[in-house]
């Protein structure tokens, strides 16, 4: 395959994680280095970045400046939630998407982001194949939500994961001083899919997780729930809870629903939007138990914690923007970069490309043979796919004691 010569553009899209900027200081870095890359560009607030004509040049930046991109925190590039309509239906965005390749001579470009980005990365692939034009396309994963289809896990999650059980861990130690019976009901991301819930029960391995858990994955029943926390109840003076922010009842309404119409709002996508359902469980507990019932949103900590980024996260981030890159000037197009997991006792990942259509809009849901018995914790199964994820400390730079963020210049494209 003859050499494709042009400029890249690199993209983030949808809700950030700590570990984004590492994949795009993955992804500038080999674009910088390529022969076949005459121009790294960046999109300011991904696709809506490209439609506005909203780049800047990431060979203006300081090098020192990329190599903190590893350690900083949500989407340094800019996000949004912007969806693509079918070509078919409206090619408005798309003609307008290609009027700046060809005046930008883009070649490559990449998109880092979770199920919706990858949808979007599919559907702009698509139609430059349609129309003709060669632009080398490949999506670069992200999501704590670890629910991308395809692929072992999904950077972001393996920090998000560990600060999940190391905050779990810290409050659990903090309702028991009292030594009264107390609930702490602890709120975690997680529409479809209960990865990040799943994690607090990791600080089990030290004796501080949760007593009860509750995915999405599993039907929601309130009376099941009363019942068990005033069963653990009676043995432990302190009760601790983690559930997912989109459980659901036998009638597939959102829990979150009974003390808030919050998730009857959607977003671009069509999602709802999550929160308030700590709240509205502890209310709930309150008065049907009379105990002591507080609830706790762990909100977007989750997501944003880099001073608690797991090792492995960051660097596997890096090479997944490395590796679509480098994937893409050796001739490929139309993926997404995976991890697949090696045999054996020791933890081993390499990356995989897995085909875009086969992963947008595709859900990974945490498998129901990891929880327990009573599907209200996670058994082993789970604690051996997950440790390895959140080993290694982050070592991130520090000013005065405090983190070294990356900010970049923003020199816009002309």
């Amino acid at each position: 395959m003859s050499e494709l010569k042009g400029a890249c553009i690199i993209g983030q899209s949808g809700g950030p994680t700590s570990v984004i900027n590492s994949s795009a200081a993955g992804a500038i870095d080999a674009a910088l280095k390529s022969g076949a890359i005459t121009r790294v560009l960046a999109a300011e607030h991904g696709i809506e970045g490209v439609l506005k004509d909203r780049l800047f040049d990431c060979g203006m930046e300081d090098k020192r400046t990329l190599e903190l991109l590893k350690n900083t925190p949500s989407s340094a590039l800019g996000s949004c939630r912007y969806k693509l309509k079918d070509c078919d239906e409206d090619d408005t965005d798309y003609k307008r998407i290609l009027e700046i390749f060809k005046k930008y001579n883009v070649r490559y470009f990449f998109y880092n982001g979770g199920n919706d980005s990858m949808d979007t990365c599919n559907k702009v692939s698509k139609y430059m194949q349609r129309v003709g034009y060669e632009c080398r396309i490949m999506g670069i994963p992200k999501t704590v939500d670890n629910d991308l289809a395809g692929t072992d896990h999904c950077p972001g999650f393996g920090s998000a994961a560990k600060f999940v059980a190391t905050a779990t861990a810290e409050i659990s130690r903090d309702n028991k001083v009292y030594g009264k019976g107390s609930v702490l009901i602890l709120e975690m991301m997680g529409r479809n899919a209960g990865w990040l819930t799943a994690a607090s029960a990791l600080a089990n391995r030290i004796g501080e997780g949760p007593d009860l858990v509750y995915l999405p994955e599993v039907v929601f029943d309130m009376d099941a729930f009363i019942a068990r926390i005033e069963e653990v109840a009676a043995k432990k003076s302190s009760v601790i809870v983690a559930v997912s922010e989109g459980v659901k009842d036998k009638d597939g309404r959102y829990v979150s629903e009974y003390g808030s119409d919050l998730a009857s709002q959607k977003d671009a996508f069509g999602h709802a939007q999550m929160g308030g359902l700590a709240s509205t469980l502890a209310n709930i507990v309150k008065q049907r138990t009379g105990l002591k019932t507080r609830g706790v949103e762990f909100s977007v900590l989750q997501r944003c914690a880099s001073h608690i980024a797991s090792r492995t996260d960051i660097e596997e981030a890096f090479l997944a923007g490395a590796t679509a890159v480098n994937s893409a000037v050796a001739g490929e197009t139309d993926k997404m970069v995976g991890f697949k997991r090696g045999e054996g006792a020791s933890y081993s990942c390499e990356c995989v490309l897995l085909p875009l259509s086969t992963v947008a809009n595709a859900e990974k849901t945490v498998p129901l043979d990891w929880l327990n018995e009573t599907r209200d914790n996670m058994n082993e199964r789970f604690f051996d796919y997950a440790l390895p994820l959140i080993q290694g400390d982050a070592n991130a730079p520090t000013v005065d004691g405090l983190p070294e963020f990356a900010n970049l210049k923003k020199v816009f494209a002309e």
